[in-house]
């Protein structure tokens, strides 16, 4: 039986049995519903009409048995206890103060911050689809508690915090994906996500077994949810991608992360972040991320800048698809920073550039695709300064069309690795020749788009680009040609070698008493050859036999029996003999 509908019958009855003057019953029966200590906030109390002949005031308290529960205790004891004013002020007093007790009871103080009801002194736990009995290891979701309150009356009742915005919050998602259902994170008995069962007050919170690697990205996220519960869940998770969902407020974000204290990695792509400004007091909260990544959020600089001084551990940022056209410099540099991903935006001038130098003068990795920078207009000298630990730099498609820039890459003193697909200066030369001239230049690169530069090939690639400045004016013949004489000599032309295979030769066509010097192409059939002699030696092709003559052979002449064959299968060279016979019949 459920209790619940069983205080609501004995509360109702009891009221009823007032109005018989049966005191003493009654107030039993109250005593009953007190010890129960049950949620009773859905009593309906229509059974105190039962006892009147006021049909219509009958149904029509029947009809209020669906409103809040103290509107109709007030109505029916206001009317049926209306003789016994002494009696009706002594039960308000008591219906009053129980649903005082019972609503300044936290419904939640025995949980560990989180839905998950154990230790429940044996009372059934509410479930959305009914009622059963309660277990050791029970998985409710967070965002609601749901109780139905029996057959056909439909009652429910949804605690919500009435102070989060609208839209999905973080909790909520986190719950749906990787509940039991969703997410079978375990094998074997209990499969799915554990709730470990603790004895109750133990200090360790109870919380879900979720991977430290969270993937929430596209889910329509707009707020946190419940800090307690994303503190007790998230205490372990060190990454956490929320790209493309529809956080528009700093704050929210900062709810979440300050209770993911290890968290390291944060992905806020494609939120539109850009309507708020973020305050420093919630950019303090992401102190402990090292790589983050802002994609096609529209940060503005001075939200960059505001982040930059509130996380002193920060090693990678990405700010891709932001539409930066300038840079605007932090009035703190950030010596931590080693890696810079600012591809696809409208960097153009060098100027611009240099401002990352200044702010980053730690920088390991600079990424500037896809930003069509034209030229690098600073000094050898000022380039070194500007980054002394840049070791990797990435220039697919930028806009830089001569020499001179590439060659000033060699001013970075401790660069290794070059990107340069995709760049005007570089289409009008064969893919062998960018590679091995690309490689002569920067002597001290050892990976080149991505491939390793061995020894072999750098030797091979700068006795190539002596070659290919050996015929230049002095004038155009790069500074770096004359450091490469000086260590290899030099070097004479390559001779021009033709591997290709013979198209065509002039051969003997001999017929009976007739000779005839005649081209034929070599890669065709014979049955086409026949085709082509048919007209000189007045032969039908069915009628006609062939034999080649190699002037080295000492066999004599081969019949060349197979239609199908081609001719430069036989190795036939100028000055060769093909002899043509008439089939015997």
């Amino acid at each position: 039986m459920q209790w619940d509908m069983v205080c609501v019958y004995v509360l109702g009855y009891g009221l009823c049995l007032c109005t018989g003057r049966w005191f003493v019953y009654s107030a039993l029966n109250v005593v009953c519903v007190l010890c129960t200590g049950t949620w009773f906030e859905f009593c309906a109390l229509g059974h105190g009409s039962c006892f009147t002949h006021w049909d219509t005031l009958c149904a029509l308290e029947y009809g209020l048995c669906f409103i809040h529960w103290d509107v109709v205790l007030i109505y029916t004891l206001g009317r049926d206890l209306r003789l016994y004013p002494g009696l009706c002020a002594v039960f308000m007093c008591l219906c009053l103060y129980i649903f005082t007790c019972h609503h300044h009871r936290a419904p939640h103080t025995n949980q560990a911050a989180h839905p998950r009801c154990h230790g429940n002194g044996g009372r059934p736990v509410s479930r959305a689809g009914g009622w059963e009995p309660a277990s050791r290891d029970v998985w409710l979701p967070p965002s609601s508690f749901r109780v139905d309150a029996g057959r056909g009356r439909g009652l429910e009742v949804q605690e919500r915090s009435m102070d989060q915005p609208s839209g999905r919050s973080f909790m909520q998602v986190l719950c749906e994906k990787y509940s039991p259902e969703n997410f079978p994170y375990r094998r074997g008995p209990g499969m799915g996500v554990h709730v470990p069962a603790t004895p109750q007050g133990s200090p360790m919170k109870d919380r879900l077994n979720l991977p430290s690697v969270l993937v929430l990205n596209s889910c329509g996220i707009t707020c946190a949810g419940d800090e307690n519960e994303i503190a007790a869940f998230c205490a372990h998770v060190s990454e956490l991608d929320l790209s493309d969902n529809k956080l528009e407020d700093w704050h929210e974000v900062s709810k979440i992360v300050s209770n993911v204290p290890h968290l390291e990695f944060l992905n806020l792509s494609s939120n539109p972040l850009s309507l708020s400004v973020l305050e420093r007091r919630c950019a303090g909260s992401f102190a402990g991320v090292r790589k983050l990544v802002l994609n096609n959020s529209k940060a503005s600089w001075e939200t960059v800048h505001t982040i930059l001084q509130e996380l002193p551990d920060l090693e990678e940022l990405f700010l891709c698809l932001n539409d930066y056209e300038t840079v605007s410099c932090s009035p703190v540099c950030c010596q931590s920073l080693k890696l810079l991903h600012i591809t696809d935006n409208n960097l153009q001038d060098w100027t611009e550039i240099r401002k990352l130098g200044i702010m980053f003068p730690s920088l390991d990795t600079l990424i500037l695709a896809n930003n069509n920078l034209t030229t690098i207009e600073e000094t050898e000298d000022s380039l070194a300064r500007l980054f002394p630990n840049l070791r990797s730099i990435n220039l697919h498609k930028s806009g830089l069309h001569c020499w001179e820039d590439i060659d000033k890459l060699n001013s970075f003193p401790k660069l290794e690795e070059v990107k340069l697909l995709g760049i005007p200066l570089l289409q009008s030369y064969t893919t062998e020749e960018r590679r091995k001239l690309l490689i002569a230049r920067l002597p001290s690169i050892v990976k080149l788009n991505g491939s390793i530069v061995a020894d072999g090939e750098r030797e091979d690639s700068e006795r190539f680009f002596i070659r290919y400045y050996m015929e230049f004016p002095e004038e155009e013949v790069p500074f770096r040609y004359h450091e490469l004489v000086t260590k290899y000599g030099k070097l004479e032309p390559l001779a021009v070698v033709d591997l290709r295979p013979q198209s065509s030769a002039k051969v003997e066509v001999h017929f009976q008493d007739k000779v005839e010097e005649m081209s034929i192409r070599l890669d065709q059939t014979v049955a086409e050859l026949k085709k082509h002699l048919k007209t000189v030696v007045q032969l039908s092709t069915s009628n006609m036999l062939l034999f080649y003559l190699d002037q080295e052979a000492p066999f004599g002449p081969e019949e060349m029996k197979y239609s199908s064959r081609a001719l430069h299968s036989y190795g036939i060279r100028d000055g060769d003999k093909i002899y043509v016979e008439p089939r015997m019949k």
